[in-house]
């Protein structure tokens, strides 16, 4: 095997799939100024994975709570994998399958969102976790591989990376955490100003949101974002 050759293979792979990641960028600016307004409003984050995906999960969580590029208040984020002693405890009670679901009934409330990440998108603590989600009212989002799959299925909107290469996945699903805290420090400082007016936070349900604003309930789109990392074009979920 050529020397080099197992960079220049990984590179690829990338690249080919950051063609097609960039079809994202409209719903990631919407999901980041959807979190800067929830967390304002003292909404939470619930974040969970398992192996990789569990420490980029636990990544994102550390940006929220600490800062992305500049000071401000912290955020309210959670990685339910890193409760060990609940996460061990659920997980020799009532099985590993609902060591994250548990958490979600005990620490989410109506209008938090749960982000699952999953490369396969067929973890099965993480699919009861979205299913326990929608039964106590919170916004669930995945970030997967290819689609569709079990996860994507569960939650209300999945970002699917469709790279055959599990690697790729994760470095994209990194990348996403990072642009996530990008759009939502873009849009916090609006946040924060509609959270203090009791006008701009409760007025009239009926209305549309104003600009910079969204709904405080989330619709599952028709269409999710599913990459085809070889064509490069979106395809339905």
């Amino acid at each position: 095997m050529p020397t080099g050759s197992l960079l220049d293979t990984h590179l690829t792979n990338l690249a080919a799939a950051l063609v097609s990641y960039r079809g994202c960028e409209s719903q990631l600016a919407r999901w980041g100024a959807d979190l800067a307004h929830r967390l304002a409003a003292g909404g939470r984050l619930l974040v969970a994975g398992n192996g990789g995906s569990a420490a980029e999960a636990q990544h994102l969580t550390a940006e929220l709570v600490g800062k992305l590029h500049h000071d401000r208040q912290p955020l309210s984020a959670i990685a339910l994998h890193a409760e060990t002693s609940a996460l061990t405890a659920i997980a020799n009670d009532y099985g590993y399958t609902d060591v994250y679901a548990r958490q979600v009934r005990a620490h989410g409330r109506p209008g938090d969102v749960l982000l699952l990440l999953s490369t396969s998108g067929t973890s099965a603590n993480l699919v009861t976790a979205a299913r326990a989600a929608r039964e106590v009212g919170l916004t669930s989002w995945a970030l997967t591989g290819a689609a569709p799959n079990p996860l994507a299925d569960a939650c209300d909107e999945v970002l699917a990376v469709a790279s055959p290469d599990t690697q790729v996945v994760q470095e994209l699903h990194l990348v996403t955490s990072h642009l996530l805290c990008e759009y939502l420090e873009q849009e916090l400082p609006a946040a924060l100003a509609a959270s203090a007016d009791p006008v701009a936070v409760h007025g009239d349900p009926g209305e549309p949101a104003s600009a910079g604003r969204v709904p405080a309930r989330s619709v599952r789109a028709g269409v999710d974002v599913v990459l085809d990392g070889g064509t490069g074009q979106q395809v339905d979920a």
